[in-house]
């Protein structure tokens, strides 16, 4: 699924936002990682849902169009129907998502985001300044995690403005410019409170995350 966040952001795009995570880092101790992934969840129960519904719906239209109503008919129509259709929702994720509710995206992206945080290390900075920029496509949705030494220092309606920045952006489609204002607004957060240090460190990588 690179091919999807690939489309979502040229590599001139990833490279000016991971230049902007280098100059928003020049200010200050803290630390931010930028992490795009497709999808937070493969949603095995949707896609079975989804390929059911669909095998049904063949099925039966198959039935009447061959004006056979044995049962052992409709079930060996089904069941070609369900493989055929299992594949196709495993490659076109977009039919699936009208089985997966708003509750279980919001679970499962912030799931995601918080094994990236620690799978990313962005929880180990020496002041516990860490932040990471977590975007998942496929459920439209941004989340930022801010490790307790910031966190505690910033309000929780910072972090909603810098999410709030990404998803204008996405939605006036650009996103690549939206990602560098969010870069820079945590930034100007981490320069505030944790300004650069003599002894200063690149603790963690500034390299655009693709998951």
């Amino acid at each position: 699924m690179k091919d999807n966040i690939q489309k979502f952001l040229t590599a001139s795009e990833r490279l000016t936002i991971e230049k902007t995570v280098k100059q928003a880092e020049a200010t200050t101790s803290g630390e931010i990682v930028v992490m795009a992934v497709w999808s937070s969840s493969n949603y095995p129960a949707a896609i079975m849902a989804t390929s059911g519904a669909i095998s049904l719906m063949l099925a039966i239209g198959g039935t009447l169009l061959l004006r056979n109503e044995n049962m052992w008919m409709f079930l060996a129509l089904f069941a070609l129907c369900f493989i055929v259709a299992h594949e196709a929702v495993k490659r076109i994720p977009a039919l699936k998502r009208p089985f997966v509710n708003r509750k279980e995206i919001a679970e499962e992206v912030e799931e995601a985001a918080i094994r990236a945080f620690y799978l990313r290390k962005v929880h180990e900075t020496r002041d516990r300044t860490g932040i990471l920029i977590y975007i998942s496509l496929f459920e439209h949705c941004v989340r930022v995690l801010a490790d307790s030494g910031i966190d505690a220092k910033v309000g929780k309606h910072a972090w909603e403005e810098v999410v709030a920045t990404i998803i204008k952006g996405i939605g006036e489609k650009r996103q690549g410019a939206a990602i560098c204002k969010a870069v820079e607004q945590c930034g100007k957060l981490l320069s505030q409170h944790f300004p650069r240090r003599s002894d200063d460190r690149n603790e963690l990588d500034d390299v655009m995350i693709i998951g």
